[in-house]
């Protein structure tokens, strides 16, 4: 006969995807909060770089379009010269250089903080990261029962994949009846409601609703921008 299946993975119902986004998030605010204090100096930098390269891209592409103006030159020759403009290309690689400079060690402290952070979180008692656990979510194994660090280590490994596929991978989450993103198959393993939870837990429900609420505020700034914009120009 085969031995039946822990209780746990029989009564605790699996977390959807949404329940699951909304830990991760919780977990992303607080992981590049540190991460840009490690490398605040360093973003600071880039982001000068890249402002300062494009005031010079704005500047000499403002004046060699007036003095094409002034001069009666037509369009698709100054798009060529410009093109060719050695200051114009200069410029645009100061741009790309902050950019990168500003980003990439920001976006590697993220990816090895989280690597640990949700690692340790989910091989310990909590078994779970401090967002996980925040909004009632423990990961388990197949059949419920709690990680090892070196399951939890490779979960967070087999987790690129779910980034290689667009997020394709972390969309399976939304599958009934297990909700399993594509690196809970890889590493074998299970994100499931702690306890006796049942639904998603309000909290949860008001971190999204926040979320929501500023993206719209953002979407609203950026479209208040963009009108000053055009009314600056006209």
């Amino acid at each position: 006969m085969n031995a039946p299946a822990p209780a746990a993975a029989i009564t605790r119902v699996p977390g959807g995807f949404w329940h699951r986004y909304a830990a991760w998030s919780l977990d992303f605010v607080v992981i590049s909060m540190i991460a840009w204090f490690a490398t605040r100096a360093r973003v600071h930098a880039g982001l000068d770089a890249a402002l300062a390269g494009w005031q010079q891209l704005f500047g000499r592409a403002s004046q060699a379009m007036s003095d094409a103006l002034l001069s009666g030159r037509d369009l698709h020759s100054l798009s060529q010269a410009l093109m060719q403009d050695p200051a114009l290309r200069a410029a645009a690689g100061t741009v790309q250089d902050g950019i990168v400079q500003a980003t990439l060690p920001f976006a590697f402290a993220c990816a090895g903080i989280a690597l640990l952070w949700h690692a340790l979180g989910e091989a310990s008692p909590w078994q779970g990261s401090p967002g996980k656990r925040a909004f009632g979510l423990i990961a388990t194994d197949i059949d419920g029962n709690r990680l090892g660090f070196a399951r939890a280590f490779a979960r967070q490994l087999a987790g690129v994949a779910s980034w290689l596929t667009l997020n394709l991978g972390h969309l399976l989450a939304m599958l009934p009846p297990q909700h399993r993103a594509l690196h809970d198959y890889i590493a074998g393993t299970r994100v499931l409601r702690a306890g006796d939870v049942q639904r998603m837990p309000l909290p949860a429900k008001l971190w999204l609703w926040l979320q929501v609420l500023a993206g719209l505020a953002a979407l609203a700034w950026a479209f208040a921008r963009y009108l000053a914009l055009l009314a600056s120009i006209g």
